[in-house]
């Protein structure tokens, strides 16, 4: 697995940030796979990167420290020991994204289309199964907007 696949999405964005401010100050190439770095967080911390296995990365930090864990400062120094995987990131994430709405707005029209067809017994019968099943949060959004007590 690789440093991103084995990081939080939290940890990959905040790197990505910290890459982005340049708070990765100072990075060293040990051999082809493995680097040391500084990065600016709340104080300096150091890391150690290791590519070819990313679990064996470690950093300072309160999150990191100790664990086997991918951390923001770890992100930031894979980004810019190589900075077209920051690239990668991205574009991959951006394509994602657009795929999820398209799904979304796949869905939504399906579901217009079906309600379109549907009698009004059969939309009151489906609109209690909702409010019989469905999250409460359905229910009091229902209330508040059509102002019922």
């Amino acid at each position: 697995m690789g440093i991103i696949s084995l990081a939080s999405a939290n940890s990959c964005w905040r790197g990505l940030d910290y890459y982005k401010r340049n708070n990765v100050v100072k990075v060293n190439k040990i051999n082809e796979f493995e680097y040391s770095s500084i990065v600016k967080g709340s104080k300096n911390y150091k890391v150690y990167l290791n590519i070819k296995h990313p679990r064996k990365s470690t950093c300072e930090c309160p999150l990191a420290k100790g664990r086997r864990v991918i951390c923001k400062h770890i992100i930031a120094t894979y980004f810019k020991a190589i900075p077209g995987e920051a690239r990668n990131f991205e574009e991959e994430q951006t394509k994602l994204q657009e795929e999820y709405e398209e799904y979304q707005d796949e869905l939504y029209n399906k579901a217009i289309r079906y309600i379109m067809k549907m009698s009004r017994n059969e939309l009151i019968e489906e609109l209690i199964h909702i409010f019989d099943y469905g999250p409460e949060w359905i229910y009091d959004d229902f209330l508040k907007r059509n102002y019922i007590e």
